[in-house]
This record gives structure tokens, C-alpha cells and sequence, in this order.
């Protein structure tokens, strides 16, 4: 179905001017750097879940409404490695969930779907569909892609689609069941999930690159497709396609150059809050048989970023993660603005204390960020208030593995997050 600009902010938890991002965390990190208090318990502290599951502020409640391992509507069995996801409107106030799954060909089980279903039929990793209904009642639940590798995050688009990022760049050879004749498969693509229907067609998004992608947000203004890479030397890259709301149709694929700094490492005593003008150089070789699209990028001069992540696009303006980028190796914020073309460091963490490997992150209905740490031990979703300062909206009482997928309904009203081993969806609902 159709959906508009604003329909599109909503779903993706955005419906505030970027300036609120801006100044929450400019104002957090001045905090942090002046020696002041940095915390605030705006939505009270966190209550110890009976359940032993996630950890809310009083009055919140949760729901878990998938497991890892179990039965699908399909009749296979949930994939476990829970990882990027999106919340879509659908009919009669249906929920629409599109779930990654992060699974490799040597996972212990993973997608299941027929061989024509299938990019590569070794491969266990891809998306599954979740529908409820407007109480929260697991409708249906089932395969939506198959035959890929380690779904990292994605994005989504304002056609009302989720693209699923492969994160890894192996190459499979298989043998044709019909000749015996060696098939190639390569990995490291992005591939398109429509939010209505089964089973998507497997089809790699050749031109939008082949590396280790990890996220994507869409401009809606002008339909080009923003992208993160994790490496420890990463680019920042933008898809212009041909067509618009066609990726299959190609395009032009561009790496970020910030202006007179040519192959700047911005992991390192990167100045913060100074924007810097940018220009964009053109990829010729998109599909290489080797991991080397970012350094056919960087002999152009494009910028390297340690270890790119969640991106999220804030009304006019792009953030994405850096996960262990800054001095302390604990991760960076940057902001992109398409409109200036001017690329700025807007947040870096002193130390695990105050922010500790931000990965995905979102801007939410109730003006605040939301991120989600990926470092050690005890895993909190992070909210950053405009005046700057921090809370502990949720903790995983369950176990040390990471949050992922962070997202919101179209109503606002509820929030969804995977705990990402062994697989588990929640859906909270606040006072916010």
C-alpha cells in the first residue's frame, strides 16, 4: 500500500524535528565534559522483573510474543539470532513485524524454505514475518526470506518494505542438482522484503554494493539509500537509483569524502560538533569477487569509520554508529545532512560508563533517542532526554546478550526490541 512522508516518520518511531536529536545529545555530552550530572530517572527507576525477563520502569508492562525454537505458521521451527527489525501498519490495526535473522551456512538450523526460494540453498539466515493484532495476539508468524547470510540490520523504506543487509562477503559453491556443474553463490548484498505477503523473491540488490553491509535509511525527499559498512575501516555510502522505489532497477553507488581531509581515519581525535562539507565519489566496480569495495572508496578519499552500524534518518538529517570508534574505542555518533552536504562527529563517548558500543539506535515518539548498548556484561536500551541527560529504559534480565531491532508501532504506542540470543520479541508499552 501507498504510504506518505509522515506516515513513514511515524513508523519508524520519528516524528520530531532532528534539532531535538541535535540538542539532546550535544547538551548530554557537554554535561559529560563539564564534570555534571549526567543521569536522570525520567520514567522512575527500573523494577526487577519477577519473570526474570526485562527489566521496565514501574507501571510498564511487557509481552513476549516470539521465542526462538518455536513452531511457526509455516511449520517450521522461529530461527534463533534475532537482529534487525521493523514495525509496519497493516489492515484492521494489524501489526506488521519484519524480523533478521543472523545465520550463517554453518548455523545449526535457520530459514527453511524450497530451493526456488531459496539465493543460496545452503545458507540458514533471512527474515521472518510476524502479524498480530491491535491487543498484541501473535497472528501468523513465517518464513519472508531464505538462503542468505548473517541479516544483520536493514532499514526501512518509505514504499513500506524492510531491506535485509548481509553482513559477511563468503562466496558458496555448490553443486546444480540437474548437471553436477558448480554454481557460485556470493554473498555481502542487500535484499528487499515486502511487508505484505510470504515468501520475497530472493534477489540480490547487486548495485547497491557488495561488502559487509550492516544498515540502510532511505531519504524520502529523494529516494537515495544511505548505508553503513562494518569493518574496522569502513565507508559511509549512498545509493542513487535509477528508478524511484525500484532498487532492482540499479543505480549509482557513492562513498562519502569529507573536503580536504582525503582517507581521514575518523575513529581518532575527530573534532566534535564541527561540521564539515562533503562530496561524493562514484563506485565503479560494485561487485568485487574480494571484500575491497571500501578500499577502491578510500583511493578516491573517502573517509574511514570504525566499524559503521544503525543509522536512522531524524526528519531531514542522518545519525549512524560507529561502534568503537573515538578515543576511548567505545563508539561514536555522526550526523550527515543531506540538505547542507556537511557531515559532523555530534557524539563520542569518554568511556563505558556513560555509553558503552552503541549499535542500533532511534529516534522515538516521546523525544527522546533511544540506543542500544552492544558492549560487555548487562545490556540496557539507553534514553538521552533533550537537556542532555541519560536514563536506563530497559535492562535484559534474561541474559548478557545484546538488544537489537528497537522499533515503534505506527500508533506510538508500543515499542518493540529483540533480545538477540536465544530469540526473543517483546513488545512494551509505557507511560510516554
Amino acid at each position: 500500500m501507498a504510504i506518505s512522508r509522515r506516515n513513514f516518520l511515524t513508523i519508524t518511531g520519528i516524528s520530531f524535528t532532528s534539532i531535538i536529536a541535535a540538542n539532546s545529545l550535544k547538551n548530554y555530552y557537554h554535561l559529560v565534559a563539564h564534570s555534571k550530572p549526567t543521569s536522570t530517572n525520567k520514567f522512575s527507576p527500573l523494577i526487577p522483573d519477577p519473570n526474570g525477563i526485562l527489566d521496565l520502569p514501574k507501571g510498564w508492562k511487557y509481552k513476549v510474543i516470539s521465542y526462538g525454537g518455536k513452531s511457526m505458521n509455516d511449520g517450521n521451527i522461529v530461527p534463533p539470532a534475532f537482529d534487525g527489525m521493523a514495525a509496519f501498519s497493516g489492515n484492521n490495526g494489524q501489526i506488521i513485524l519484519v524480523r533478521n535473522h543472523e545465520l550463517s551456512s554453518n548455523s545449526p538450523y535457520g530459514i527453511k524454505g524450497l530451493i526456488k526460494d531459496k539465493y543460496d540453498p545452503i545458507s540458514q539466515g533471512g527474515t521472518t514475518t510476524l502479524i498480530l493484532d491491535k491487543n498484541l495476539t501473535l497472528k501468523e508468524e513465517f518464513a519472508s526470506l531464505a538462503g542468505t547470510n548473517r541479516n544483520c540490520s536493514g532499514g526501512i523504506t518509505p514504499w513500506n518494505s524492510w531491506i535485509s543487509c548481509e553482513e559477511d562477503t563468503s562466496i558458496s559453491t555448490i553443486k546444480d542438482r540437474d548437471n553436477s556443474n558448480e554454481i557460485i553463490k556470493k554473498h555481502g548484498y542487500n535484499f528487499e522484503v515486502p511487508s505484505q505477503g510470504k515468501m520475497a523473491n530472493p534477489t540480490p540488490l547487486i548495485e547497491m554494493g557488495r561488502f559487509r553491509h550492516e544498515a540502510i535509511a532511505v531519504d524520502p525527499k529523494t529516494g537515495y539509500v544511505y548505508q553503513t559498512e562494518d569493518q574496522n575501516d569502513s565507508c559511509f555510502y549512498r545509493f542513487r537509483p535509477h528508478e524511484s522505489e525500484n532498487l532492482q532497477k540499479g543505480g549509482i553507488l557513492e562513498a562519502l569524502v569529507i573536503e580536504g581531509m582525503p582517507r581521514i581515519d575518523t575513529s581518532k581525535d575527530y573534532p566534535i560538533n564541527e561540521p564539515k562539507s562533503v562530496q561524493w565519489v562514484n563506485i565503479e566496480t560494485v561487485d568485487p569477487d574480494e571484500d575491497t569495495l571500501r578500499y577502491a572508496a578510500q583511493k578516491k578519499g573517502a573517509a574511514i569509520f570504525k566499524r559503521g552500524e544503525g543509522i536512522c534518518f531524524a526528519d531531514s538529517e542522518f545519525y549512524f554508529t560507529c561502534t568503537s570508534g573515538g578515543n576511548a574505542e567505545k563508539g561514536q555518533i555522526f550526523r550527515y545532512d543531506p540538505t547542507e552536504e556537511t557531515i559532523a562527529l555530534f557524539a563520542e563517548s569518554p568511556g563505558a560508563e556513560i555509553l558503552d558500543y552503541p549499535d542500533n539506535l532511534i529516534m522515538s515518539p516521546f523525544g527522546d533517542l533511544i540506543l542500544c548498548e552492544d558492549g560487555l556484561g548487562e545490556q540496557f536500551l539507553i534514553g538521552v532526554t533533550p537537556e542532555g541527560k541519560y536514563y536506563k529504559l530497559a535492562r535484559n534480565a534474561y541474559n548478557n546478550s545484546e538488544f537489537a531491532g528497537v522499533c515503534f508501532s505506527g500508533d506510538r504506542k508500543t515499542m518493540f526490541v529483540n533480545i538477540y540470543s536465544p530469540g526473543l520479541t517483546l513488545a512494551i508499552r509505557g507511560d510516554w
